[in-house]
């Protein structure tokens, strides 16, 4: 009896120990999952691109691609604006870029000309949120990776944030600012009447691109996005 005890003490010991042994491999396998982007990319270093810069931001994917000259030059993975902190769709540049006064905004920011918030792309003090929806809109990257692109990225680089569009609720019209104009602009550069910026910003380009819309799909010209206007593009 007693070597039967022994023998299922020695089973359950080892069996506890395969299952902590397997939990920790699972844990290590999840955060090299996390890192391996940025450390292959980091062994494969780079020198600085010589071409013309800009950056898109894919949020579905949390991905921030360089671009020289047009041609991809590298991706790094990112922590982009949870649900309800969305990041700011729509195409930005870089106004302004300085070392980070906050830890918690990592080691540098480069700042984007969104009209209705403080939003950028900065570093962080939880490397662990990195690939997640974790932020209140920002553009998180590790600080080695932001320490790299700051040295890359001069003010007035296009920044192209590709997402979900968001809905078009309430009547736009000149001097509208938000999210909303956002899509509005999208929809008609898509159409082919904008050729601006989707900035955010309803100014005479947008009332002009909207009254041509109207008036060449039989609504009145007004340049305002009423309800029936914004139920004809689908916004």
């Amino acid at each position: 009896m007693k070597k039967s005890l022994a023998g299922r003490e020695k089973k359950f010991f080892f069996g506890l120990v395969f299952v902590l042994l397997l939990g920790l491999l699972l844990v290590s396998y999840e955060v090299y999952d996390e890192l391996d982007l940025s450390l292959a990319e980091k062994q494969a270093a780079k020198p600085p691109p010589s071409g013309e810069i800009s950056i898109t931001i894919k949020l579905n994917s949390r991905l921030l691609e360089l671009y020289s000259d047009g041609q991809l030059y590298k991706k790094y993975r990112i922590a982009v604006g949870k649900r309800e902190s969305p990041s700011p769709v729509g195409e930005w540049i870089i106004k302004d870029k300085f070392y980070s006064p906050k830890e918690i905004l990592g080691t540098r920011w480069l700042s984007l000309d969104v009209p209705w918030g403080s939003y950028g792309i900065h570093g962080t003090n939880r490397p662990w949120s990195i690939g997640q929806f974790a932020s209140k809109g920002c553009i998180r990257l590790r600080n080695a990776d932001i320490e790299e692109l700051y040295e890359w990225v001069p003010v007035n680089t296009p920044v192209k944030i590709i997402g979900n569009r968001t809905r078009v609720l309430r009547e736009l019209k000149l001097h509208s600012v938000g999210p909303d104009v956002v899509s509005l602009q999208l929809r008609l550069q898509q159409l082919g009447f904008f050729g601006g910026r989707a900035d955010g910003r309803f100014g005479k380009a947008t009332e002009e691109a909207l009254r041509n819309y109207q008036q060449e799909n039989g609504l009145e010209p007004t340049g305002v996005a009423d309800k029936k206007t914004i139920r004809a593009l689908n916004l």
